[in-house]
């Protein structure tokens, strides 16, 4: 069985202690370190072995059971009772079939749409004149009760003039683009870590600092046109970003590029 390290827990501000045993637990757990019907170790022990206090141990557990993945049993201990899925469903779907998907299998709750001067940055990728309105739209998507992202879209007013309130409940935002003649095209995405800010934290019901995923996307029209810039912001243990690349896309933009945002000294 391994044995972790106390050192792998940082003690630096912003990196909850707890978070980090959960993520080592439930790792070890999807590794077969535990595995299911078996005892994980009791309390004093993770005291032991991570140099943290009772509190931090609990909350760490109760949000391994939180997942499914261990129940307690009074005067008995805590079990493994479910592992962490291994084995993943590749993806067979495009990006509209995807955003169907997205629609169907989540409830939304739209926080604000309003028209408003769009971002520098948003403008800039938008092509709009600097301090142009663009039409603003915030949802959360849950899925059983489960906050599951936030999404943060701006789409220019010529386009988006029937995006309200009310019509975003009813249908997903790329549908009502739809409905107005739009036909996507090319799609830039780029996806980087962020932590939470305290809005972000309560709307996903996530640690204030808690590492979240940042997915902007920028979609533009058959004519080549930016139609909408979106961010979505989500945590990696309840969702994934899923992609597949055709050989023919291998060695183009398609497959991806990592880029490193370090000033170089000049030369």
């Amino acid at each position: 069985m391994d044995t972790p390290n106390p050192s792998q827990l940082r003690r630096e501000p912003g990196t909850a202690l707890h978070r980090q045993l959960f993520m080592v637990l439930r790792d070890q757990i999807a590794r077969g370190a535990y595995g299911v019907g078996e005892l994980i170790p009791a309390e004093d022990a993770l005291c032991a072995q991570f140099d943290v206090s009772r509190i931090t141990v609990r909350r760490a557990v109760s949000d391994l059971e939180h997942l499914g993945l261990v129940e307690k049993r009074p005067g008995r201990g805590t079990f493994v009772r479910a592992v962490p899925r291994a084995q993943r469903p590749q993806p067979s779907f495009g990006l509209i079939e995807s955003l169907g998907r997205q629609a169907r299998e989540t409830e939304v709750t739209v926080l604000k749409v309003e028209t408003a001067p769009a971002p520098a940055t948003v403008a800039q990728q938008l092509q709009l004149e600097a301090g142009a309105v663009a039409v603003h739209a915030v949802r959360l998507r849950s899925a059983h009760g489960t906050p599951m992202m936030v999404t943060d879209a701006w789409v220019p007013q010529e386009v988006g003039r029937n995006v309200t309130a009310t019509e975003l409940q009813k249908r997903a935002l790329f549908e009502i683009l739809m409905a107005e003649g739009i036909k996507f095209g090319r799609v830039i995405q780029e996806v980087t870590a962020v932590a939470a800010d305290p809005v972000l934290a309560g709307l996903l019901r996530v640690d204030l600092g808690a590492p979240l995923v940042r997915l902007v996307r920028l979609l533009h029209d058959r004519r080549k046109r930016p139609v909408q810039h979106i961010t979505i912001h989500f945590t990696g243990e309840r969702s994934r970003v899923l992609m597949e690349v055709p050989a023919e896309a291998v060695n183009t933009m398609g497959a991806g590029q990592i880029v490193h945002d370090l000033e170089l000294p000049p030369g």
